[in-house]
């Protein structure tokens, strides 16, 4: 073992020789490195081996290669130059072959040799074999496949040799979700870069010559090959909205979008998440023709349009999936209300369906607490209905420790929104003062006197009868 590494150090010393009589490096600069490189290759050439002393090795060589590039540039020395460095970069990717072979399994080592490829390579050294052999030792690495997949696609342009990487990805990985959304992404930016290609030689009137564009690639078939298969081996709908999310990257893809969308909804017609998206996309589509400058009243009426049908869907949705879409519904609302909240003071008055479905799906998704944090976000962004105080009123007469003050509170809400049209909101006030243990039957005959006050022509006579009513026990 030490005559070797004392051989390989013998013959680097030419090369050491040469770059001192050129003046990239001093003699005490040679002789660090014959010290370094020394200890470096006996620590690689033991019996019990460490993955850190091998990329200390490639590190110290990577720096050495760093210095004389900069004393090259900085001189204007170009003589010899590739020679140079060649015989650095060979032994920067003999001990890099070393390691990935003794640590086979190591994705990071493998993406670190590609990385330094991709940086040093030269006529002498092809990354595309360096990819190939890696591949061939890592077959479990799904990120080297798609590195070295992306490499040919982008860097050597090769949508050949890109595919036949993936199509020999999937044979050791049959059923790997990330391997074809990545193919199917790279035969739509196939399909994409010929159709600019042939606009461009259209648009300058040129012959394509020898240049032919097939039909199918332009059109996005080979995709649509991806996607079939790809649905044949995996299963869910949340793989199909990945490839749809994917699809509509491409402004060609409307066909294929509608076949990934029907058999979403055909497959899928029971999983909430197909009707999570579907609602999303009622409320991300445009309702009205997008001008520059458009009123508020015309965007709240866009908003309204959107609410409302994205409640229809999940209306729909309800009916066959009761227990199983409050979370995807909630998920759903937060978006609208977070994107919409500047908008929801300028919405009509019979726009008010969403924050009542709001509170409802977070009292079934969150509980109480839940429920309450989204009234106090909401109850001062009107318009309201009665409803949405209603509903926050019943949640909290179903809690155990229900509290008679928080009933209170949002029936003060409620008059003061609903007060002046709506007698029965005041009978039903003070019904619980009468009946809830907590209520305060004193507390009636100051509602009474609020009511006849703010109550109008025939809305004080309707108010009157229903009291007495009430107080005879008939109502």
């Amino acid at each position: 073992m030490a005559e070797r590494t004392e051989q390989r150090i013998e013959d680097r010393i030419p090369e050491l020789e040469e770059l001192g009589r050129v003046g990239l490096l001093t003699s005490k600069e040679i002789r660090a490195v014959i010290k370094k490189t020394l200890a470096l290759e006996y620590k690689i050439q033991r019996r019990a081996l460490h993955k850190e002393n091998f990329i200390s090795y490639i590190q110290y060589e990577i720096n050495l290669l760093e210095l004389i590039k900069k004393r090259r540039a900085r001189t204007g020395y170009s003589f010899k130059k590739d020679e140079i460095e060649y015989s650095i970069l060979q032994r920067i990717h003999g001990v890099f072959k070393r390691a990935t072979t003794k640590w086979s399994d190591d994705l990071q080592l493998w993406l670190s040799h590609v990385a330094f490829c991709k940086k040093w390579v030269t006529p002498c050294i092809s990354l595309s074999l360096s990819l190939s052999l890696s591949l061939s030792l890592s077959l479990s690495a799904v990120a080297l496949w798609i590195m070295a997949a992306k490499w040919e696609m982008e860097d050597r342009l090769s949508s050949e040799s890109a595919r036949q990487l993936f199509l020999r990805a999937l044979r050791f990985h049959p059923e790997c979700p990330k391997l074809y959304q990545e193919y199917f992404r790279m035969e739509l930016m196939n399909a994409e870069k010929q159709r600019k290609e042939k606009k461009e030689f259209e648009q300058a009137k040129m012959d394509l010559g020898e240049f032919s564009y097939s039909e199918e690639i332009l059109n996005g078939a080979m995709a649509r090959v991806v996607y079939r298969n790809a649905v044949q081996k995996i299963k869910g709908a949340e793989f199909l909205l990945s490839l749809l999310s994917i699809a509509k990257l491409f402004d060609f893809t409307q066909d294929l979008q509608k076949e990934i969308l029907e058999n979403l909804q055909a497959e899928y017609a029971n999983d909430p998440l197909m009707w999570d998206y579907i609602a999303r996309q009622e409320l991300e589509k445009d309702s009205l023709p997008t001008t520059e400058h458009r009123s508020k009243q015309s965007k709240a009426q866009e908003a309204a349009l959107k609410e409302e049908r994205c409640c229809m869907v999940f209306d729909e949705a309800v009916a066959s999936l009761p227990t199983e879409l409050h979370r995807c519904f909630l998920n759903v609302l937060t978006f609208f209300f977070n994107l919409q909240r500047s908008l929801l003071a300028t919405l009509p008055a019979d726009s008010v369906t969403m924050k009542e479905k709001y509170i409802e799906w977070a009292y079934m998704a969150g509980g109480y607490k839940k429920a309450k944090k989204v009234f106090t976000s909401l109850h001062e962004s009107r318009p309201f209905s009665l409803e949405f105080f209603k509903k926050m009123i019943q949640i909290e007469k179903e809690q155990e420790s229900c509290k008679m003050s928080n009933i209170r509170e949002y029936y003060e809400r409620a008059l003061r929104e609903f007060g002046a049209t709506d007698p029965d909101i005041w009978l039903d006030y003070i019904r619980e003062e009468l009946t809830q243990s907590q209520g305060k039957p004193e507390n009636c005959g100051s509602i009474h006197w609020r009511a006849m006050k703010v109550l109008q022509g025939e809305q004080v006579e309707t108010f009157i009868s229903k009291y007495t009513l009430l107080q005879t026990g008939h109502l």
